[in-house]
């Protein structure tokens, strides 16, 4: 079976991850796949210096094997994604199986950014929201789910996660076939995602 698979892009904290899971409510035995689990791990360095290094560069991860995996599955094989923990700012030890089905989800900052990604997405979505409003949604996050003090947060997202998305994030919307509100509900959003499958599958004869 060659899953449908849909990369979903934007900025930090945008919406993408919760895009994703109400998508899954509405397409059941989709799988979800983070590119934040492809970060590299980095296992050489000491914690204070990975620590230390910029997340938010495209180079921060390990791209080439999301293509590989994304390949696999494209040609029916399952493939193992990683596990990443971003309290200790590294790979951590097990994989989660994905396997082949009808959909597959792709999220993650810069799934629009590499060409060759790209070419295997058959459906692209970029989530645009404000950065003051993904600021704030990330310095909750961050606080309440990764152990950051808010200064941290602060200081991170000022000195390398703004630039970022200005420099490598939100450029990639112009190879979106559809850009959805990540500040208005939900149900617009997934709606507008479904739509667009709806119609491509209408367009080669087949019925979701």
């Amino acid at each position: 079976m060659r899953p449908h698979i849909i990369g979903i892009a934007g900025p930090s904290s945008s919406g993408k991850t919760e895009l994703a899971r109400h998508l899954v409510q509405e397409l059941p035995g989709t799988e979800i796949v983070s590119l934040d689990s492809y970060y590299r791990s980095r296992q050489e360095l000491p914690f204070e210096e990975r620590e230390r290094l910029n997340f938010d560069r495209p180079d921060a991860l390990e791209w080439e094997l999301l293509d590989e995996h994304l390949r696999a599955i494209a040609e029916g094989r399952p493939f193992e994604e990683p596990v990443y923990s971003f309290a200790r700012h590294t790979r951590v030890a097990g994989t989660r199986r994905i396997l082949p089905a009808a959909y597959l989800i792709v999220e993650g900052l810069f799934v629009l950014y590499w060409p060759e990604l790209r070419a295997i997405l058959d459906t692209k979505v970029y989530v645009s929201t404000d950065p003051e409003v993904c600021y704030r949604r990330r310095l909750a996050r961050d606080v309440a789910e990764r152990g950051r003090t808010p200064e941290y947060v602060r200081d991170q997202y000022e000195r390398t996660v703004r630039p970022g998305a200005e420099q490598f994030v939100h450029p990639t919307r112009d190879y979106a076939d559809l850009v959805v509100s990540g500040e208005r509900p939900f149900s617009e959003s997934t709606g507008a995602v479904l739509k667009a499958l709806g119609a491509r599958a209408n367009s080669v004869g087949c019925v979701i």
